[in-house]
């Protein structure tokens, strides 16, 4: 599943202990855009924490699982995410300018290109 929205808030930290070894745990708050704003809490664990480096204010699309427990007869449900997407730098340019690498890309591998851009698959 995925949802498009901006960090707004870091909640902290939570570390501990368990029978795997150490383990690290960090929650973010995310609100979504549209006529209905709606606000997810979403978590990280352990070296995607670093691997993603989310601040807040920061626009991103969220692909996460959703997942169920029971406890002691309450139903808890977490929000984890496997992948982090920030949009491309570029998108909202006027004019969709080329990158760096079709800059100082050769003039005969222009047309190449062109020709597998329309292929319809």
């Amino acid at each position: 599943m995925e949802i498009k929205g901006k960090i707004i808030k870091l909640l902290p930290l939570q570390t501990g202990i368990g029978k795997n070894g150490e383990w690290k745990k960090q929650e973010y708050i995310l609100e979504t855009d549209g006529q209905i704003v709606k606000k997810v809490c979403f978590n990280l664990w352990g070296d995607k924490i670093s691997q993603f480096d989310l601040h807040e204010n920061e626009a991103v699309t969220v692909s996460f699982d959703l997942e169920s427990r029971e406890f002691n007869g309450r139903w808890y449900t977490d929000v984890k995410a496997w992948k982090i997407d920030r949009p491309a730098k570029n998108q909202n340019v006027p004019g969709n300018q080329m990158d760096k690498e079709d800059l100082a890309r050769e003039p005969d591998d222009l047309p190449a290109q062109r020709e597998m851009d329309d292929l319809p698959f």
